[in-house]
């Protein structure tokens, strides 16, 4: 039953991506700077703005859609390139785009050495899922124990007891597992890595938690594209993506046992409950891996849009500022419609009403642009 619903969800994904891919730049790693340098938020000759974004390719999928109503809806046409938190924040720190994107949110090294005050909007609510390539693609189960002792290179084929016990009445092949990582900067990874160093001691110790990790084992993808694709071409394999990417590619998502020992399929209800926090602290810089919540599903995050406190930077015009302020007020409002067919859960509304006063508090020149 599960398997058919992602069948359905995956085919009604590939035709929201092919709507988005026909409007979304996604240039390659080589020409995005000098694209965001050239294009980032300039006047078309009908006079519709263009708005310029990179990072995330967790929240692509969502971003492609929510840009396409966007621009129908405004004449707003927003050219986000999928290249990665980590580039995601090095294009913001260059100032050569008009807002980043990160899974991850930005640490505090990371904001202290950034050229402005930098702040954090949720965009949406989403899971990371465990996949891979086997005989059948089975729904299977994994612990924290057995994840980390993949990714350290301790658990290498797939009938070894420590999964098969998990695992009762799954024939489960002697195929050595071949491990997928991000090979890119990615908030992916970090959520990622951030629930690993909750649930095991020796990986919090090494390779710890980060964008960008000393992997043990294992074979780099570019972007969530490229982890995909590695894994769908390589029998045995196992690897890390965000759900829409497992959905669209009709790829399995495993169960997950939380810290309440319940194992969880990452769902919109698992998803809504991992976030089910009391407060949100004033920065909105939180972490949700490893949820209390006896339902949540323990590998789920927020996602960031970044954007600059103060506007006036560089050649920006007041009316370029207000045009992503504006975007952006938009995608945690109206836009927040189009998150559950993809799979993605809404924003709390404690959440977008806070987030709404951080927007509030964003000036061009010292004027708020909302």
């Amino acid at each position: 039953m599960l398997e058919k619903k992602h069948f359905r969800n995956a085919v009604r994904l590939a035709a929201v991506l092919a709507v988005g891919m026909g409007f979304s730049a996604c240039h390659n790693g080589s020409t995005s700077q000098q694209s965001a340098q050239d294009s980032s938020s300039t006047t078309s000759s009908s006079g519709s703005k263009s708005i310029l974004g990179a990072g995330s390719t967790f929240v692509y999928p969502l971003f492609s859609k929510m840009f396409d109503v966007y621009n129908k809806q405004t004449g707003v046409k927003v050219n986000y390139q999928s290249i990665g938190s980590g580039g995601g924040i090095q294009q913001l720190d260059n100032k050569t785009v008009d807002f980043g994107a990160s899974d991850a949110p930005m640490s505090d090294k990371e904001l202290s050495r950034a050229p402005g005050a930098i702040v954090h909007i949720p965009d949406c609510l989403g899971a990371v899922v465990i996949t891979y390539n086997l005989p059948g693609n089975p729904i299977l189960k994994f612990n924290g124990d057995i994840l980390a002792g993949i990714y350290l290179g301790k658990i290498n084929r797939w009938n070894d007891k420590r999964i098969t016990a998990l695992n009762p009445g799954v024939k489960l092949p002697d195929l050595q597992i071949s491990v997928i990582h991000r090979s890119d900067g990615s908030g992916t990874t970090y959520i990622f890595s951030d629930y690993l160093s909750k649930v095991s001691p020796v990986w919090k110790v090494k390779p710890g938690t980060g964008k960008a990790l000393d992997w043990p084992v294992g074979l780099g993808g570019k972007g969530s594209e490229g982890v995909s694709g590695l894994i769908k071409e390589t029998p045995g394999a196992l690897g890390y993506v965000e759900l829409a990417y497992a959905l669209q590619n009709n790829m399995p998502a495993a169960l997950l046992m939380n810290k309440s020992g319940n194992f969880i399929g990452p769902t919109l209800a698992s998803t809504s409950a991992a976030a089910n926090i009391s407060d949100m602290p004033a920065d909105m810089r939180v972490s949700i891996t490893n949820t209390d919540a006896p339902q949540g599903y323990p590998i789920c995050s927020f996602s960031y849009i970044l954007l600059y406190k103060n506007q006036s930077f560089g050649s920006r015009t007041e009316a370029q500022a207000k045009a992503t302020i504006d975007l952006v007020a938009w995608i945690i409002q109206g836009g927040q419609q189009y998150s559950e067919a993809l799979e993605y859960a809404k924003l709390p509304d404690a959440v977008v009403q806070k987030s709404l006063d951080i927007l509030k508090g964003i000036t061009y020149n010292n004027k708020p642009l909302l």
